[in-house]
């Protein structure tokens, strides 16, 4: 997007009482270095009030190719131009044995680690992914788990540990066809399978404090149903996302509003409190009603 165009969407999304914009790309090949800082700059000034968690480890390295800086330069540059976070992205799995199957880039565990090692030292929270559910075994799992406990040990960074479900029918919505090239080799991970996920996930973390569950890759039912296998934090509200969409066919929207997510936390059993970017709470919302919960209510479809 020209950065006037970025700007233009995010205020028209002020209405949503927008507390956060997680933005990242891919790794454009022309674009110049200025134009990332630029942008931020741009979008602080526009929306002071928001917070910005903005960009991959992944496009940090990359980064550093086309502007010469070190990764120590390039996020001080970032932070004064308005950057509050990383995301967590790009991780994958670190497992070479895998890894080297299902990424196109040069940023590995070694550049990834030291990046969000970087980041913490600047004083940034950052989150930590893993992408499971598609040619990687349970032990690759746990391997990707116990190195960003390590690093966690180290720098107390992380503040958000975020499962991310491998969507094996990813249909590219420009013309419609299926862009995996490892399609004959994967199968989405089940419901349940999700659910252990999040589970062991929670117990090998005793060190971050929290668990997200990320409702787009997961389907809204899945994504209540984590909250009773371990997650604390549910994602959104998204207003606008384009990466993934209804590719596990169980119907998930691509939008849910504030209302939806406390819907879905009350009928899961748990008492809504919104945060920000920082996990600091803004607001605590009326837990479940007990008269709902004691009565059947139609299943969401």
């Amino acid at each position: 997007m020209r950065i006037e165009e970025a700007v233009r969407l995010a205020k028209a999304m002020q209405g949503e009482n927008l507390t956060e914009l997680h933005i990242v790309n891919g790794l454009h090949p022309n674009l110049p270095w200025r134009y990332y800082p630029r942008s931020l700059s741009e979008l602080k000034k526009a929306l002071p009030e928001v917070s910005l968690k903005a960009f991959t480890a992944t496009e940090i390295h990359h980064f550093e190719t086309i502007s010469g800086l070190s990764a120590s330069e390039i996020l001080d540059e970032l932070i004064e131009a308005g950057l509050e976070s990383l995301t967590g992205g790009g991780a994958e799995i670190f497992d070479w044995e895998v890894r080297q199957h299902i990424v196109d880039h040069r940023t590995h565990w070694e550049d990834w680690s030291r990046i969000h090692r970087l980041a913490h030292e600047k004083g940034l929270k950052t989150p930590c992914t893993m992408l499971y559910g598609h040619i990687e075994e349970p032990r690759h799992r746990v391997d990707h788990v116990l190195r960003l406990r390590e690093l966690q040990d180290e720098t107390g960074g992380f503040q958000v540990f975020i499962p991310l479900r491998y969507q094996h029918d990813f249909v590219d919505m420009k013309d419609g066809k299926v862009r995996n090239r490892l399609q004959a080799r994967t199968q989405m991970a089940t419901g349940a399978e999700a659910l252990k996920t999040f589970a062991v996930s929670r117990l090998l973390f005793d060190n971050v404090p929290h668990v997200k569950v990320f409702w787009v890759m997961h389907g809204v039912q899945t994504a209540q149903l984590a909250l009773q296998h371990g997650a604390d934090d549910m994602d959104g509200s998204v207003v606008e996302y384009k990466i993934t969409h209804d590719a596990d066919n169980y119907g998930t929207p691509n939008k849910l509003t504030r209302d939806d997510l406390l819907d879905l936390i009350r009928d899961a059993g748990f008492q809504p409190v919104e945060r920000n970017t920082r996990y600091e709470i803004i607001r605590e919302y009326d837990g479940p009603d007990p008269a709902r919960r004691e009565s059947p209510q139609p299943m969401r479809v």
